[in-house]
């Protein structure tokens, strides 16, 4: 017989999440056992939420913002132009984090694990088909009312298409790769989930062995010139290298250009604000004249390569969401997050003093280790604050960001509100909304 055991929700604790940003939820718990309903707190009905993880996604969000807006008046909160961090490089691998948590609290009661696969799939299909549409291309010439579809040179990949790889993947890992067993221990946290540990370690592996292991031969590439009468401009980039970390020759890029195609890749690279690729270095500028020939190449930085050691930082993100669903106490929980944390730092920067560089467009192991150390601490801090403490009147507006965080990202990130705003027009399209209010003229 069944009988559902209602509980007081711990302060800060999460029973469910939806896994993408939509909230997370207490419920109620069902035991098999007895004939009774106990009952702790006969009003504890209203649904829980844990704040911080509202807050912290929100506070993504508000910083994507920044660095998209300000970045260009600021190149030193701009992303780096190759190795190095920026504020701006900070903000993908917190998505991923978050989004690995609450992945955690999503699955972990699973009535069916079919139906949760099902649900994942759909899921992270929507998600890509959201990023093709609002970075493949489509609104390429916004800011001249000339956007439209290019599917010749749509763009593969992109910020949702990453998220969505980590979302599916860690979601798989999470619904087929768990042990139901009690958790009163760090050690016996890690031996409950030593399979999705397994996964972790092998991307880690197959990564480095790709990046430093790949052989890299000389490449080329063509950009249009200006009259449409002549013919594109041809560039040699010779490599013949391995383990080469640089813009021109590393094994990330070439994979990408072999699967992906070339035309569909980033046009816009970072490393064309380097100092051999820009005179206005750390910004965009003109070339120098030795500049040398990889300047003007296409690269994405979420790529293949790079997004499945992405992957990784969404997998950190889940264990810290086991913590909150096996651990009660603030304390405990804390010193559980907080270890770990400290740990990936060190490491990332160690590794980056021997010559394994912090890089975000690679995403290499460094990279991973310092953003998702980071993102343990920043998270352990909104949490004493929010949760702990009770301090949420003081995050209330990044609490609702981060409860809208598609939308807001949507609008704000992709266009899509500058395209609204721009496309209604009078007579003129220039005589748009925004010139209306002396924007833009």
């Amino acid at each position: 017989m069944r009988v559902k055991v209602m509980y007081e929700p711990i302060k800060g604790k999460e029973e469910n999440g939806d896994g993408m940003g939509m909230g997370v939820e207490t419920g109620v718990a069902d035991l098999e056992s007895g004939g009774l309903q106990i009952s702790r707190q006969q009003h504890c009905h209203e649904q829980q939420r844990l704040v911080s993880l509202d807050v912290f996604r929100g506070l993504t969000v508000a910083l994507m913002i920044l660095v998209d807006d300000a970045g260009g008046l600021v190149p030193a909160i701009n992303h780096s132009p190759w190795n190095g961090l920026s504020l701006a490089d900070y903000v993908m691998p917190f998505f991923l984090f978050i989004v690995g948590v609450s992945l955690s609290l999503t699955y972990k009661k699973l009535p069916c694990k079919t139906v949760a696969t099902k649900n994942a799939l759909l899921r992270a299909l929507k998600l890509l088909v959201l990023g093709l549409f609002l970075q493949g291309g489509f609104f390429h010439g916004v800011n001249h009312l000339t956007y439209g579809v290019d599917i010749q040179q749509m763009r593969w990949m992109g910020v949702l298409q990453r998220i969505a790889i980590a979302y599916l993947v860690v979601a798989f890992c999470e619904i087929w790769l768990k042990r139901d067993r009690d958790v009163n221990s760090g050690s016996s946290l890690l031996r409950n989930y030593q399979l999705q540990w397994a996964v972790t370690w092998m991307i880690c592996i197959v990564y480095l062995l790709v990046l430093y292991s790949l052989y890299v031969p000389d490449w080329e590439y063509q950009i249009p010139v200006e009259t449409s009468f002549n013919a594109p401009k041809t560039f040699l980039v010779k490599c013949g290298v391995r383990g080469d970390t640089g813009p021109a020759c590393n094994a990330v890029g070439m994979i990408d250009r072999k699967i992906l195609g070339i035309q569909h890749l980033y046009r816009r690279p970072v490393y064309a604000r380097t100092e051999q690729c820009s005179i206005n270095s750390p910004d965009y500028g003109p070339l120098p004249r030795d500049a040398p020939s990889w300047c003007q190449a296409p690269f994405d930085p979420e790529g293949i390569v790079s997004s499945v050691m992405a992957i990784v930082t969404c997998l950190v993100g889940l264990h810290f969401g086991h913590i909150i669903v096996h651990f009660k106490d603030h304390r405990n929980r804390i010193l559980q997050w907080s270890t770990p944390s400290c740990c990936l730092l060190v490491l990332g920067f160690a590794l980056d003093w021997f010559g394994m560089h912090v890089n975000k467009a690679l995403y290499t192991f460094s990279y991973m280790c310092v953003t998702a150390g980071a993102a343990g601490i920043l998270f352990v801090a909104i949490y004493v604050m929010v949760d702990v403490l009770g301090y949420k009147r003081t995050a209330v507006v990044f609490e609702w960001i981060g409860k809208h965080a598609l939308m807001i990202y949507v609008l704000a990130a992709c266009n899509v509100l500058p395209l609204l705003l721009q496309g209604f027009y009078w007579r003129q399209p220039h005589n748009n909304i925004l010139g209306l209010i002396g924007i833009g003229k």
